[in-house]
C-alpha cells in the first residue's frame, strides 16, 4: 500500500495495554515518533513509490502488528514459494487458472475474520474464570483491574493511578455497548465486538468516541489541529516540523475538517477514521494485483504470484506468512 497512509489498529485489546501499564518502566514500550489512527483510501495506483522490504513491512504492520509479519522468516524461500503455490489453488476458487481481484478480496476477507476470532480464543481463557463460555463484565474487570482495584494505594502517586480511573470506566461502557442482550455477560460475538469494535457496526460510534477521547485534550468536544497532530507526532527536539506533519495540516484543513471551522466534530471524525467509501480488503487486492501483474490482463497467474512471492507472503492474503507454516488442511 502507499506509503504514509496506514493506521494502527483501532481494536486493541485493552487487557493488553494495562499490562504493560503494570510492567517495570523499563519494560514499557515507547512513545513512537508518528502515530495513525485510519486506514486510508489508496492513491493512484500508478503514483505508488516503488515497493521495497521497508514499505512491506509498513504495509503489513498496519493491519496484524509486528508478530505476524515475521513469521515468514521460519521457512526458506523455497518453501514459501511451495506453499504459497497451494494457497494459490485455494484462492483460485473456480480454478480456471487465474486470481481475480475478487477472488484475493473473498480469500483476504476470510483471512481477516479468521485473524480476529483466532485473537479471541487466545485471549478467551483469560477472562473466562469460571469456563461457563461467557464472559461476565466482573470476570472481565477482575482480569484487567483486579490487582489495581485491591492495591489502590500502590498507584495512588502515579500516572498509572489515573490511567486506570479512566479505562474502568471507558471499558465498562464499551462492553455495555458490545453486550446486546445486556445480561452483564459477553458471548464470544459479543466479546470480539468489545476487542474489535472497529468490525462490527453497531460498535463504531464507541469507537468515534473514544478517539475524540483520546485526542481532545482541552476537553471541549471537539478535535482542533494542534491536537490532531500532537496524537500523531510528537515534537521532542526544536526546530521545524518534517515535512510529513506539514502534509498532515495539509489533511486536516483540506479533507478533514469537512465544515471548515478549524476542527473537528464526531460526524467529521467519523469520516476521517471509518471512511464509509474504503473497502480494504478491495484496496489491498487491486494493491497485489497491480504490483504483480506482469502482462496487465488484470488477473494472477500462479506464475506471477510465486515471481513475487515476497509480497504474498507477507501480505493479508497469507496472514503475514502464517498461513505458510501451517498445515495446508487448516486453511
Amino acid at each position: 500500500m502507499a506509503r504514509g497512509g496506514r493506521g494502527r489498529h483501532l481494536g486493541l485489546a485493552l487487557g493488553l495495554l494495562l499490562a504493560l501499564l503494570l510492567a517495570p518502566p523499563a519494560l514499557r514500550a515507547k512513545p513512537t515518533v508518528r502515530k495513525e489512527r485510519v486506514v486510508r483510501p489508496d492513491s493512484d495506483l500508478g503514483e505508488r513509490p516503488a515497493e521495497d522490504n521497508q514499505s512491506f513491512q509498513y504495509d503489513h504492520e498496519a493491519f496484524l502488528g509486528k508478530e505476524d509479519s515475521k513469521t515468514f522468516d521460519q521457512l526458506t524461500s523455497e518453501e514459501s514459494k511451495e506453499r504459497l503455490g497451494k494457497i494459490v489453488d485455494r484462492i483460485d476458487s473456480d480454478g480456471d487458472g487465474f486470481v481475480t481481484t475478487e477472488e484475493l478480496k473473498t480469500w483476504i476477507k476470510r483471512v481477516q475474520k479468521r485473524y480476529i476470532y483466532d485473537n479471541v480464543a487466545k485471549v478467551w481463557k483469560d477472562y473466562d474464570r469460571d469456563k461457563d463460555d461467557k464472559i461476565s463484565w466482573e470476570e472481565y474487570k477482575q482480569a484487567t483491574y483486579g490487582y489495581y482495584l485491591g492495591n489502590p494505594t500502590e498507584f495512588q502517586d502515579t500516572s498509572d493511578h489515573h490511567t486506570f480511573k479512566k479505562m474502568l470506566p471507558r471499558d465498562e461502557r464499551r462492553f455495555k455497548a458490545a453486550d446486546l442482550d445486556s445480561d452483564q455477560t459477553a458471548t464470544r460475538e459479543e466479546f470480539t465486538a468489545f476487542l474489535h469494535p472497529e468490525e462490527f457496526e453497531h460498535m463504531k460510534e464507541i469507537v468515534v468516541l473514544e478517539t475524540l477521547e483520546d485526542i481532545d485534550k482541552n476537553g471541549d468536544g471537539f478535535v482542533d489541529q494542534d491536537e490532531y497532530i500532537a496524537d500523531m507526532f510528537s515534537h521532542e527536539e526544536s526546530g521545524p516540523e518534517p515535512d510529513w506533519v506539514l502534509s498532515e495540516r495539509e489533511q486536516f484543513n483540506e479533507f478533514r475538517d469537512l465544515n471548515k471551522d478549524g476542527k473537528l466534530d464526531k460526524d467529521e471524525i467519523r469520516h476521517w477514521i471509518l471512511p464509509e467509501d474504503y473497502d480494504h480488503a478491495q484496496a489491498e487486492a487491486r494493491h497485489l494485483v497491480y504490483e504483480s501483474d506482469k502482462n496487465k490482463d488484470e488477473k494472477l497467474t500462479k506464475e506471477e504470484i510465486l515471481d513475487n512471492w515476497n509480497m504474498f507472503v507477507g501480505s493479508q492474503a497469507t496472514n503475514y506468512g502464517e498461513d505458510l507454516t501451517k498445515n495446508h488442511d487448516e486453511l
